[in-house]
């Protein structure tokens, strides 16, 4: 069984379709990635899932529980570590307090292991917190119960990078124990570096679902050639190049096609350097969205 499957899941809000017909299941022990600009429907997919908001149409399930049923879904929350977008602290408590109270809820049994890893000033009160700070102290309150599934909005937000590769690799220790994890991003390279599959969603309708090393294929391969004299782009005449670009002896392109045919292409070339090297996934994720990659 799927741990979360979604069908047909659609929000209206009067004449704006935040999320419309969304379909796509995540299994247990995958790392799932939710990728779309901020506005996409990404939250909304999320506050829909954990029972906040009731879908306009169609429904989800977690662990087989329908999200519409909140019954249902309040027994199968025991199971979550849920992460939203913008934590709520009661300022006036300290960060020692805010987790005691987490504990009596839902139990802490990780808690050590976590404040190892991610370090808010405990005896602190949360409204001298920075916004790094918070975020840690939420990420910890998530996963001190050792749930099944983590179910995340933004969890890198105001992070450092130090702090944010540590997260990434406890993400990657805990799937590899077999926790579930669906987490929205808009930060293209997070996905790639954590993620097993990623959903693309545009306006809130999911273009697609891929396998990530999937997708970073069908973006072809960056290539660049220095060659002993120039190369023209009708000398590439072949399916596959894509974006030709060159200035002096210096070529760059896109390429999707077959490699014989590009090596025969340029047996008439003296190549001085070639690196082929794995597209940026901004171009990737470009070619579902279009426009800028801001």
């Amino acid at each position: 069984m799927a741990v979360i499957e979604v069908e047909g899941l659609t929000k209206a809000y009067g004449d704006t379709l935040a999320n419309e017909d969304l379909d796509f299941s995540i299994e247990a022990g995958e790392i799932f990635g939710y990728l779309g600009p901020n506005g996409a429907g990404k939250s909304t997919t999320i506050r829909q899932l954990m029972g906040f908001q009731t879908p306009t149409a169609g429904t989800a399930r977690i662990f087989g529980n329908d999200v519409r049923n909140d019954r249902a879904l309040r027994g199968a929350k025991a199971r979550i570590g849920f992460l939203p977008g913008e934590p709520a602290f009661t300022p006036s408590v300290t960060g020692r307090e805010f987790l005691d109270y987490q504990a009596e809820l839902k139990g802490d049994e990780r808690r050590d292991e976590l404040l190892g890893l991610f370090t808010p000033p405990l005896d602190r009160r949360i409204r001298e917190y920075s916004t790094g700070n918070k975020q840690m102290l939420a990420i910890v309150q998530a996963f001190m119960h050792d749930p099944d599934l983590l179910v995340m909005d933004e969890p890198t937000s105001g992070l450092d990078p130090l702090k944010q590769e540590a997260f990434h690799d406890f993400l990657r220790g805990e799937r590899d124990h077999g926790t579930t994890v669906f987490f929205s991003s808009h930060i293209l390279g997070e996905v790639r570096r954590v993620c097993d599959r990623v959903g693309i969603i545009r306006d809130g309708r999911l273009i697609t679902v891929e396998i990530v090393e999937e997708l970073l294929a069908r973006g072809g391969k960056q290539v660049r050639l220095h060659t002993e004299t120039p190369l023209t782009e009708a000398a590439l005449d072949i399916d596959g190049v894509v974006g030709f670009a060159s200035e002096g002896r210096e070529a760059q392109f896109t390429f999707t096609g077959d490699y014989d045919a590009l090596f025969a292409a340029l047996a008439d070339y003296r190549i001085v350097d070639i690196e082929i090297d794995e597209p940026p996934i901004e171009e990737v994720f470009m070619h579902f969205y279009g426009g800028d990659a801001e």
